[in-house]
């Protein structure tokens, strides 16, 4: 593997992070330029990079208008979670006969660490900065939770195609603190999360199916609910701006 290649694929896991942690938001424009002066290299692996992020549809080349991060539809976005819902219910039963004690404990684990994030995000701190900071704690918190089932699980393809999707609605410009009926739909959330590791640990493939799948579907209508008070492209940027 040639060196601009490996640079391009440090520069596409990091850019990726970016984009589903949320700090890169929808609408955000990506330019070479700035990407070459922020990794160091020449821009032939910086297109690299984005060439790779495009074919998973996290960005967008648009004619003299360069790259940005994608905007979805809601079809596409609803869409989304139908697949994710599917795959999601697979991993968790296929990671149901294989659950050790240990793998129980790294799941209560990444539940409280999900607990505690829900309610930091609940919280609504007034600076703006660190209502982000803890929205994008929560998504990685969420996919923390939801990592451990797909390693336990070890059905590399299942996994990858449902990292693939839930990609197309993570971060802070889809996910975000609101009102009281935004708070209880939050906490269903996590709810569910514990309903899934009580179905795991009694050893219940079919019913922590059944719960993986509605959870995520569930999860489809918090985030109906949270983009009826914020429109998907209200935050738009340009990297390396405030």
């Amino acid at each position: 593997m040639s060196l601009e290649s490996t640079k391009a694929d440090e520069i596409a896991l990091i850019v990726e992070e970016a984009i589903v942690s949320g700090e890169l938001p929808p609408g955000t424009v990506l330019r070479q330029e700035q990407l070459s002066e922020r990794f160091a290299v020449s821009r032939t692996p910086v297109r690299e990079a984005l060439r790779r992020l495009a074919a998973l549809g996290l960005v967008s080349f648009e004619p003299n208008r360069g790259v940005r991060v994608r905007t979805l539809s809601r079809e596409e976005l609803r869409e989304a979670f139908l697949v994710r819902a599917e795959l999601e219910s697979l991993a968790t039963e296929l990671a149901a006969p294989r659950m050790t004690d240990a793998d129980l404990e790294s799941l209560e684990r990444a539940e409280a660490d999900f607990s505690r994030a829900t309610q930091a995000l609940r919280s609504r701190p007034p600076d703006e900065a660190e209502r982000w900071q803890r929205t994008s704690d929560w998504v990685r918190a969420n996919h923390g939770f939801h990592d451990v089932i797909y390693r336990v699980a070890d059905s590399p393809l299942v996994e990858r195609l449902a990292k693939s999707a839930r990609r197309s609605f993570s971060g802070h410009a889809v996910w975000a603190p609101g009102g009281s009926e935004t708070d209880a739909l939050y906490e269903r959330n996590d709810r569910e999360h514990r309903a899934i590791i009580a179905a795991l640990r009694a050893g219940n493939p079919g019913g922590a199916r059944t719960l993986a799948r509605d959870h995520v579907l569930h999860s489809y209508e918090l985030l109906v609910h949270v983009l009826e008070q914020r429109p998907l492209n209200s935050v738009t940027g340009v990297v390396g701006r405030n």
